[in-house]
């Protein structure tokens, strides 16, 4: 049997016995929990860029979302906090539609 150690989905578990497969899981404590939405985070970051098309890319962000709702949650925030958040730099700051690559600052 192959070992993982590593965060997984709620379903997973349920999942891999209704294959017929045993397993051992166990629940993190908050610590532990926050250190892996975080590896995992980077784990489907990596995903998301070696995504060969439109598809995978996008099921790689729909994971990389699913852990930016869970690391909001632990900072203390749930999903319309982290949108109004995320709302108010857009305003102050603009966002990434415009694709501007910024090369140099010259200081008089």
């Amino acid at each position: 049997m192959p070992t993982y150690n590593k965060l997984v989905r709620d379903r997973i578990p349920e999942i891999i016995e209704k294959d017929g497969k045993s397993l051992e899981t166990r629940i993190l404590n908050e610590q532990e929990y926050y250190e892996e939405v975080r590896k995992k985070m980077n784990e489907e970051l990596m995903e998301y860029e070696a995504a060969a098309n439109d598809e995978e890319a996008l099921e790689e962000l729909a994971d990389l979302l699913e852990l930016i709702h869970a690391a909001a949650t632990i900072h203390g925030a749930d999903y319309d906090q982290l949108e109004a958040i995320r709302q108010r730099k857009a305003e102050k700051r603009g966002g990434f539609n415009e694709r501007i690559f910024l090369i140099e600052v010259k200081d008089d």
